[in-house]
């Protein structure tokens, strides 16, 4: 039980940090969301990543 509740709670500040750190390049005026679509993406995928391999991943 507890390794399940460590788990959710790193991946609840994982997915934070991932984004915030995604919404902090839209903030500034030179750069537009045609530039910062890639990077949405990624961060989608490697949450997705990082979801299933904590969670799906058991053999």
């Amino acid at each position: 039980m507890n390794k399940k509740i460590a788990t959710i709670a790193g991946c609840v500040m994982c997915i934070a940090f991932l984004v915030g750190l995604a919404t902090t390049l839209t903030r500034s005026m030179m750069i537009g969301f045609t530039d910062v679509l890639p990077v949405y993406i990624l961060m989608v995928i490697v949450i997705i990543m990082m979801l299933y391999e904590a969670f799906y991943d058991k053999k």
